[in-house]
């Protein structure tokens, strides 16, 4: 399975059978959460070098006593440890946008996230109609060594219905995440089985991957897509290059587009595979000279000639900014996309005694050239927040002429060309949004789920004479008839999306090539999905037509 994100919030317990307003109830909350912030920014301005032990001392005291008069004196019964969670909470919402506070049921699953697997019956998922349905079962994870089934629906988990109650993507999580070597009993609903299946899984490590696909392009081009930093990217990366090599890769495509960063030291280690000896990578700055360092290349990579193309948009954070800083600003690969997000600050995990833990900024990323990659931040945090909608609405997302910098903001490459710093890492050539086959019909027909659902319904139909074509016969082969997109908008208008005849035919032939790329993706998964996705996407086409440019700046190296 596969989780997107996690949600941190704050759930408000009923503390008393009186009868309290939400506003009562939840009043401690604040109060408290407002102290705290008071205590941390007092306790921090009482002296410039954060040193003064006395006035820590004392705000930490006076915390103490009011969560111990609100405990022992507050009209009604009041959780304290959510109260304190919640003073956390917004202390560190105050300090910049990506500190913050992990309770310790989330934190399993964060950590899981970043160290390339989890626990776990190995299934992805999707919810069609309050119903579990298996999109595929994960290579060499416990599901597919029992048989289960793409299209395959699951009705009961440890026998309690799943199917019609509402289920979240949460839920399902929670459901069938565990422990190694726990079991799980489901029933399955299969095609043509009148019956219900029962299997009982044991549980088990299964991987999780951060390169989605790696393909040769043609007899030349090599493709690799990394979707985020994990412990195994580094090693997923060589063992790509290494396979493109062997089938012919003079030259590269990577792809970082909405990848939005994670660990640090796999993406160093990524850019010394394409860079000489001794080059500066990434620096950080702190306030705290500990937490200052210098990363520099230092052993020979797999991939140190011939050009290189890094694909960016404003999905790409973090660790993908440092990759792609790097080898812009040392003239080893062209950047084509649009601006990074500008996330360039470091955290220091920091676990706490309950099993719950802090990610405190403790420095800032730096490109070799001396750009600060992270965005100002000096609003709100939901003006930061918003500063990524803010790009459409000032026409960023569709003109590289929107975008305006300052002289200030100039650096210059290691060749002399000049890049831009303010946050994020601007392109060296801009892709603007292709909106001319865009709809908003196509958007709410993707927003529902309609295209997930409609393709896996086809590939479940169509399964068997599918799986005789070679991956490549498909994409040689295989089209999307009028007919199929009429039967796309039946499952629309079954998800509430009314038929609209002029959208559809307006966004027609992007549509045709997305329900290919998902049909493609429930046979062959992302191999099959990303050749016929890119056949659409337009910052990857225009890096094809680049490779003479890339060509020619990594022969000045």
């Amino acid at each position: 399975m596969i989780t997107k994100g996690l949600i941190l919030g704050i759930k408000v317990d009923k503390v008393s059978e009186n009868k309290n307003t939400n506003n009562a109830i939840r009043l401690p909350l604040f109060i408290g959460a407002a102290i705290a912030l008071g205590i941390f920014i007092g306790a921090n301005m009482a002296d410039g070098s954060g040193n003064n032990s006395e006035g820590l001392y004392q705000s930490i005291y006076k915390f103490r006593q009011v969560i111990s008069h609100i405990q022992n004196d507050y009209v009604d019964d009041v959780n304290t440890d959510e109260l304190v969670e919640t003073a956390i909470e917004e202390m560190l919402t105050k300090l910049d946008p990506h500190s913050v506070y992990i309770p310790a049921e989330d934190l399993k699953i964060s950590q899981a996230q970043l160290e390339g697997n989890f626990e776990g019956i190995g299934i992805e998922f999707n919810i069609f109609k309050d119903t579990i349905h298996v999109v595929s079962p994960l290579s060499g994870g416990p599901s597919e060594k029992l048989g289960i089934m793409p299209g395959d629906q699951i009705i009961t988990v440890d026998g309690e219905t799943v199917a019609g109650v509402g289920i979240t993507n949460q839920d399902v999580v929670k459901a069938l995440r565990g422990e190694k070597g726990s079991e799980v009993t489901i029933e399955i609903k299969r095609k043509n089985n009148s019956e219900l299946l029962a299997y009982t899984i044991e549980r088990d490590v299964i991987p999780q991957y951060s390169v989605d696909v790696s393909y040769m392009v043609n007899d030349e081009i090599g493709y690799i897509k990394v979707s985020r930093f994990a412990a195994t990217t580094y090693a997923e990366f060589k063992d790509a290059l290494t396979k493109l090599k062997k089938a012919g890769m003079q030259k590269l495509i990577l792809d970082l587009s909405g990848n939005p960063g994670g660990y640090m030291d796999p993406a160093v280690k990524m850019v010394d595979e394409l860079l000489g000896d001794n080059q500066m990578i990434v620096y950080t700055k702190g306030k705290d000279a500990n937490h200052n360092s210098q990363y520099y290349s230092d052993r020979k990579g797999d991939f140190e000639q011939g050009p290189v193309i890094v694909l960016l948009d404003e999905g790409s954070a973090s660790a993908s900014e440092i990759v792609s800083g790097a080898l812009q600003d040392h003239d080893r690969a062209l950047i084509v996309g649009r601006r990074s997000f500008g996330k360039g600050l470091v955290q220091m995990p920091i676990q706490l005694n309950d099993g719950s833990a802090m990610r405190l900024t403790i420095s800032r990323y730096y490109t070799p050239s001396g750009r600060c990659i992270q965005k100002p931040y000096d609003g709100s945090l939901e003006d930061y927040h918003m500063e990524y909608y803010e790009r459409f609405a000032s026409g960023e997302m569709y003109s590289a002429d929107s975008i305006k910098f300052n002289d200030s903001l100039i650096f210059k490459t290691d060749k002399g060309r000049e890049v831009y710093g303010g946050g994020g890492i601007m392109p060296d050539y801009f892709v603007p949004l292709d909106t001319a086959e865009n709809s908003s019909y196509m958007t709410r027909l993707f927003n529902t789920n309609s295209v997930a659902e409609y393709s896996l319904v086809y590939a479940d139909n169509h399964r068997s004479e599918l799986e005789k074509m070679s991956l490549q016969q498909f994409i040689n082969n295989f089209k999307v008839s009028d007919g199929m997109l009429d039967e796309l908008a039946q499952i629309g208008e079954q998800n509430n999306v009314k038929p609209n005849a002029k959208q559809l035919d307006k966004s027609k032939d992007l549509m045709k090539i997305y329900l290919k790329a998902f049909i493609a993706r429930n046979i062959w998964s992302n191999e099959g999905f990303y050749p016929v996705f890119n056949e659409q996407n337009e910052i990857f086409q225009k890096a094809l037509t680049l490779m003479d440019e890339a060509n020619r700046l990594a022969e000045k190296n």
